[in-house]
């Protein structure tokens, strides 16, 4: 399996960044703001990368950030999410407004991604929210001591694929009205920090 390339920017099209790496040129599916960034970088990128091999042939799709990678291998997880659709929630919707919206039950916010009507959206949250919740180690327990709670919301934003800093001044800015709030409500209001961002 392809995991990562390293190289070189030869053209970046509708939807898709050619990468030359090796005296080979990659063409890669990738996410608009991926796509965005990547278009604007000098010299070398690396791009993390997710094959797909079919009857038909074999896709690449990369991303700039891990939590990028792990949210569209979650996303092909559920059923009926194709990679193209993955694309699609990845490019129009950031990943902590989609955390936030699937662990918020907001239909609203998926059903703005075209190819999602309200059966999707409600299936991807019936899907997703355990999943989110698990990996990200979320207990639903009732409200504890501070250190523990911001303990626990910052190891949940890492496991959900943030950045250990980001992590911790989005718990941070979410804890500073000084209340004792239970786990889940500190990570939705640090996802919400996140996606101001």
């Amino acid at each position: 399996m392809i995991a990562q390339l390293n190289g070189e920017v030869l053209r970046t099209g509708e939807g898709s960044v050619i990468i030359m790496v090796g005296g080979v040129g990659y063409q890669v599916a990738m996410p608009a703001p991926d796509l965005e960034e990547v278009s604007r970088r000098k010299g070398e990128v690396a791009i993390l990368t997710h094959l797909v091999v079919r009857e038909d042939g074999m896709a690449l799709y990369g991303f700039l950030h891990q939590s990028s990678l792990e949210m569209f291998r979650m996303l092909i997880g559920v059923n009926r999410v194709g990679p193209a659709l993955a694309m699609n929630i990845l490019s129009r919707v950031s990943i902590p407004d989609f955390t936030a919206a699937v662990l918020g039950d907001d239909e609203k916010v998926l059903t703005r991604v075209p190819g999602i009507g309200q059966k999707n959206a409600k299936r991807l949250i019936l899907e997703l929210k355990d999943r989110m919740q698990k990996k990200a180690g979320v207990p639903a327990a009732a409200p504890g001591p501070s250190q523990q709670v911001r303990h626990d919301a910052v190891s949940a934003l890492i496991a959900l694929g943030f950045g250990e800093r980001e992590s911790y001044a989005a718990v941070e800015s979410a804890l500073s009205g000084g209340r004792d709030l239970p786990v889940q409500s500190v990570i939705k209001a640090a996802l919400m920090v996140l996606k101001e961002r």
